[in-house]
């Protein structure tokens, strides 16, 4: 059947829907566009650089960053491979993202080598001069600026001595291809001179590396030491059991490890570490230069004891001790 001309949309009627769908097609693709991306990416998957991703976003939350609200958060794991950082980096950049927020040296050296544009708030990176990444602790007039942290290694040194007082060769495992590892030896080599204690160094250059390496300390030394190193962390597992077996104690850096079989470790909380990089990120998106912001340190540390993993290392420690410790694993 025919349907009459009165029946039919007006061509005004037609005109004012199309300009309508248009209109909030518009409202749409603006509101999108104004929507912020900031992307993290870390070099491997380990406890501490995922409590500095959540206390990232957590600081983000309370300065009214919701994820999938008003910004959207991306996050990228490079499984331990740089040349996966850099491609993520290069995917990063060529997604147009807003900030890039990279957790370890490995990761930030990539973003910073893929972009000199897009803002960069680096996290848990040890030291961000000896990485290239900023040329001084000054703020950088670049698009880099982010958290340190750079281990207190003359303190720790000296929890090692208290927990182990006859302690004269100190086994460390570290990944030479890491930056910030390479750093952290520099400088143990220095204060272990200092105290009379002798060096004994076992690189790891990759994960698959790291048991060999632990059990070539074994008859070498007194205590192993473990710094924030992100591939020895990820599978420090297969150096507490070399530890276990042998009756080595072994000390960390990094205090999630005390969790995972270390007898303690004087290391920073890295979710307030987290909060801290997440508060440099949101006043970047409220418009400030990164390289008007001057590269923090974090300044709080907290020591972390397990009793249980001592004895299975053939350490028994003081009650006192334990008593001073922020947290006691049980």
């Amino acid at each position: 059947m025919k349907k009459s001309i009165s029946s039919m949309p007006s061509m005004r009627t037609r005109s004012i829907v199309l300009l309508s769908a248009a209109f909030w097609g518009l409202t749409a693709f603006s509101a999108l566009a104004q929507t912020k991306v900031v992307a993290f990416t870390a070099i491997v998957e380990h406890p501490a650089l995922d409590a500095v991703r959540d206390g990232v976003l957590e600081s983000l939350k309370q300065a009214g960053f919701v994820d999938g609200k008003n910004f959207k958060f991306v996050y990228q794991s490079a499984q331990g491979s740089p040349a996966t950082a850099a491609q993520i980096a290069r995917k990063f950049v060529g997604d147009g993202v807003d900030i890039i927020v990279p957790a370890s040296t490995p990761s930030a050296q990539a973003v910073v080598s893929a972009t000199k544009d897009i803002p960069v708030v680096f996290a848990a990176i040890t030291d961000p001069v000896a990485a290239k990444l900023v040329k001084s602790w000054s703020p950088s007039g670049t698009n880099v600026t982010g958290v340190s942290d750079l281990s207190p290694i003359d303190r720790h040194l000296d929890l090692i001595t208290k927990i182990i007082p006859t302690a004269k060769r100190l086994g460390v495992i570290y990944s030479p291809g890491e930056a910030n590892s390479v750093a952290l030896v520099e400088i143990l080599r220095k204060e272990t001179k200092t105290k009379g204690m002798t060096l004994v160094e076992a690189p790891a250059q990759r994960t698959v590396d790291i048991a060999a390496a632990a059990q070539s300390l074994v008859g070498k030394v007194d205590a192993i030491y473990v710094p924030t190193d992100n591939n020895v962390i990820s599978a420090i597992e297969s150096v507490i059991k070399v530890a276990q077996q042998s009756k080595i104690p072994l000390i960390a850096a990094d205090t999630d490890s005390v969790k995972r079989g270390a007898i303690a470790a004087l290391g920073m909380n890295y979710h307030d570490l987290g909060l801290q990089t997440g508060r440099i990120v949101v006043r970047v998106l409220k418009g400030e230069k990164p390289g008007q912001i001057s590269p923090e340190l974090s300044q709080k540390f907290e020591l972390h004891v397990n009793p249980e993993a001592a004895m299975k290392q053939g350490v028994t420690l003081s009650a006192d001790f334990i008593k001073s410790a922020a947290v006691v694993i049980k």
